[in-house]
């Protein structure tokens, strides 16, 4: 491995780093204090859109915009990003007259973005633009432009976007959550449009999705014996058996655990002995339409591993354990 030059060795990376952060929070500072009624209007309009937030920007800027359109869709306001030279080559198609188009530009010269704007302009789309430059072509063309300027970028050259681009993107943040606020969005919203993402799975399983319900139930009559249970609950291999009545109510539940502690008693004889006498009476149960991060959470709160699952009449209708919820990745 080559020695580095001593200039290298001796560099200050966190110093370096330190100030890129401080630069950069200069910048966000100064785009929080210009917030005023044009951010209020940007967001009343696009809270009214009927259509669709088109995010475009070219460069750095289309990554921010890319992102900021993600971000939007997620949280309620329909979005989606438009790349601004596919835009001049049939991508305009993609955007209806009933869409509101939110171009980021810091210098708000970009030829790609200026291109468009008689088409979108005569299509009757509303125009909002977030650059640094007020005075800029974009900027006096759009309906509603937003300050994104900031004092100094981090790159010691001025020339690689740095602050004006977490600028952009914090401006972009601070519109997505405005409008969410707005809107009202719950954290089940969101999880509808995340059904893949962990938020998904522990707000929208519910038990039914993740539960065993008809002959895979583990369950016996009252009147069975210790050894036909457990035959019961090796065959359906769930750790536990209900003990029901001629009704399928649920009377009582017989786990490993308690197997354990049967065993230890040499005064009980497995083959003879009724399950009534020692079942668990009064175990804990969970409704079928409950979510199954409750029954994680009645898992964990009761140390058990498993749980009935029955109707308003206390019939069983299902059975889960520890384990189907691993599977289903809700813990």
């Amino acid at each position: 491995m080559a020695t580095m030059p001593a200039s290298i060795t001796e560099f200050d990376f966190a110093a370096s780093g330190r100030r890129v952060i401080a630069i950069e929070a200069q910048g966000l500072e100064a785009v929080a204090g210009r917030l005023d009624g044009a951010f209020t209007d940007a967001c009343r309009r696009m809270l009214d859109c009927k259509g669709r937030v088109v995010c475009t920007g070219m460069g750095k800027s289309g990554h921010v915009a890319r992102k900021i359109a993600a971000t939007l869709a997620s949280t309620g306001t329909p979005s989606f990003f438009v790349h601004p030279g596919e835009a001049g080559h049939g991508d305009l198609g993609m955007i209806t007259d009933a869409d509101i188009v939110l171009a980021l530009s810091y210098s708000g010269e970009s030829d790609e973005l200026l291109m468009l704007l008689p088409v979108l302009k005569r299509q009757g789309n509303l125009l909002i633009a977030m650059t640094g430059r007020p005075d800029s072509s974009l900027a006096r063309e759009a309906d509603v432009h937003l300050d994104a300027s900031v004092p100094a970028e981090a790159c010691p050259l001025a020339l690689a976007p740095t602050a004006s681009t977490t600028a952009a993107l914090a401006l972009g943040d601070a519109l997505a959550v405005a409008l969410l606020e707005a809107r009202g969005f719950t954290a089940e919203d969101f999880a509808r449009s995340h059904p893949a993402g962990s938020l998904g799975r522990r707000l929208l399983l519910h038990i039914r999705d993740v539960m065993h319900s008809g002959d895979e139930v583990p369950k016996v009559r009252e009147a069975a014996t210790l050894s036909e249970t457990l035959v019961e609950m090796s065959r359906k291999r769930l750790g536990m058996s209900a003990i029901v009545d001629a009704d399928d109510r649920l009377l009582g539940l017989y786990t490993d655990g308690d197997l354990r502690r049967t065993l230890d008693d040499a005064r009980i004889d497995v083959r003879a002995t009724s399950i009534a006498s020692v079942m668990t009476r009064n175990p804990k149960v969970i409704d079928a339409d409950a979510l199954a991060v409750e029954a994680a959470q009645l898992m964990e709160a009761h140390k058990i591993n498993a749980l009935i699952v029955v109707d308003k009449e206390r019939r069983v209708v299902g059975a889960l354990n520890i384990h189907d919820l691993l599977r289903a990745r809700v813990v």
